[in-house]
C-alpha cells in the first residue's frame, strides 16, 4: 500500500505539470493525445530516453503495449543478473501464451556509464534480445524521477557499484501501474498472470 501511495503521489505531480502538447497530429496517427492519458499514466512523463539502439523515445511512444519494467545497471554482478533471469523467465512464459503486445523494459540506474553499446551487450550476455526487449538510458534526474514512481531506491556505493531495490513493475496499455513483484528469484506466477490478463 505504501508503494502504491508513493506511485500515486509522484505520478499526480507529473500529471499536474503544465506541459505543452507538441503532438497535434497524434489523433491522425491513432495515438491518444497527452490530455487524454489517465492521470496515473507514465505516458504523462515528459522525459526523453535513449534506447540500446541509440534512438530517442518517450514513454508515451510505448502506448498500446503492456510493460514489464525493471531497473538495473550493466556492471552489476549480483542482483541484476538474477533480475535479468527473472525477466527472461517471465517473457518466455508469457510468449508461450502467444502474447505479443508486451515490452520488457530495463531502465539503467547508471546513465553515466551505461551507453547504448553497453546496454546492447548486457542484452546479449543475458539473452534479452528481440523487439520485445527495450533498454533505456536517461539522465541522472530523469532516472531518479522514474525510480520514485516505481518505488525503487538506489544508492551509488562505489564508482561502478550501486545498492538498489529489486522490483519488477507491470503497467497496462495505458501506462498505469497494475502490479509489482519484489525480490530475487521469487515465484513469478502472479506477475505472469497479470501480464497475460492485461494483454488480452
Amino acid at each position: 500500500m505504501k508503494t502504491l501511495m508513493m506511485f500515486l503521489a509522484t505520478i499526480l505531480f507529473f500529471a499536474c505539470e503544465n506541459v505543452e502538447n507538441t503532438a497535434s497530429n497524434d489523433e491522425d496517427k491513432g495515438i491518444t493525445s497527452k490530455e487524454e492519458f489517465n492521470d496515473l499514466s507514465i505516458y504523462n512523463i515528459p522525459s526523453v530516453w535513449t534506447t540500446q539502439h541509440n534512438e530517442q523515445i518517450e514513454f508515451k511512444d510505448l502506448q498500446g503495449s503492456v510493460l514489464a519494467v525493471v531497473m538495473v545497471y550493466t556492471s552489476c554482478q549480483t542482483a541484476c543478473p538474477r533480475l535479468a533471469a527473472d525477466m527472461r523467465n517471465i517473457e518466455e512464459q508469457v510468449a508461450e501464451k502467444g502474447k505479443e503486445n508486451v515490452k520488457y523494459v530495463l531502465v539503467s540506474i547508471d546513465p553515466e556509464n551505461d551507453t547504448p553499446e553497453r546496454l546492447t551487450q548486457f542484452g546479449k550476455d543475458y539473452q534479452l534480445e528481440g523487439d520485445q526487449w527495450l533498454f533505456l538510458r536517461g539522465t541522472e534526474e530523469t532516472v531518479r524521477e522514474f525510480a520514485n514512481i516505481v518505488a525503487v531506491k538506489y544508492k551509488q556505493i562505489s564508482p561502478i557499484d550501486f545498492s538498489h531495490s529489486n522490483i519488477i513493475s507491470v503497467f497496462d496499455t495505458e501506462g498505469v501501474m497494475q502490479h509489482q513483484q519484489e525480490g530475487l528469484g521469487v515465484n513469478n506466477k502472479e506477475t505472469i498472470e497479470k501480464i497475460i490478463e492485461l494483454s488480452n
